[in-house]
Formats: structure tokens, C-alpha cells, sequence
């Protein structure tokens, strides 16, 4: 069931990325799936997402997202052939933004290191 879950988890992230890309081009520009986690009994999905921009992108990406959620999951069900079509639950994902900012205290650590003359490599 595992394999199946990872697979089913996949598609719907897949082809909600799709649609939400597809259907509303401007308000999703910054919004990026990042991950569906599917119940054991496919019924519920949790879908990860990031946002370029900060907190208050992420702020709108949520409202928007949770709007939609019903019209997402019957365009969902018309594209996907599932028993069932899962509930939709969206969780914001810090990584990317975790991410840029341990790249930047990197990044300015290898400038300091230059800047006393340490520069190695």
C-alpha cells in the first residue's frame, strides 16, 4: 500500500500544479507544490506548497488556496480516475524559504572569508 500511496501522491500533486497553473495563471505565479501526503485510505490529501515572497505572499497563496479547495477537487476528480477523490488539506512548506536563508548567511560567511584575505579554495 505504501508504493501506492507515494504513487496516488504524486499524480494529485501533479495535477493540481496543473490546474491551479492552468486555470489561474496570475494568482498562482509564486505558489509551487511542493509535496501531496495521501491517507493510507487515499481519502485525504495534504498538500505542501511554498511561495516566493515572504509572509504575506504566503498569507495570500493560503487564503487562495483554501478558497478554491472544492473547485480544485471536483477538477481534480473530472482529470484523475480514483475511488476516491481525497479531501484536499494545503500546509504551507518553510523549506524553500529556510533554504534561501541558510544560503545567504553561506553566502556572506564565503564574502567575510575573502574580504580578510582567508579566501582558500
Amino acid at each position: 500500500m505504501g508504493e501506492r500511496k507515494i504513487r496516488v501522491g504524486e499524480l494529485v500533486k501533479r495535477e493540481l500544479s496543473g490546474i491551479i497553473h492552468g486555470r489561474w495563471r496570475s494568482e498562482a505565479v509564486r505558489i509551487t507544490l511542493t509535496e501531496a501526503d495521501v491517507s493510507p485510505d487515499l481519502k485525504r490529501a495534504r498538500i505542501y506548497y511554498s511561495v516566493l515572497g515572504g509572509r504575506d505572499e504566503a498569507a495570500k497563496a493560503a487564503k487562495f488556496l483554501m478558497s478554491k479547495r472544492g473547485e480544485l477537487r471536483k477538477m481534480l476528480g473530472k482529470n484523475v480516475v480514483l475511488k476516491y477523490t481525497p479531501e484536499l488539506e494545503f500546509a504551507y512548506d518553510p523549506s524553500i524559504e529556510r533554504g534561501m536563508k541558510i544560503l545567504s548567511v553561506i553566502d556572506g560567511l564565503d564574502a567575510e572569508g575573502h574580504r580578510e584575505g582567508g579566501g582558500r579554495g
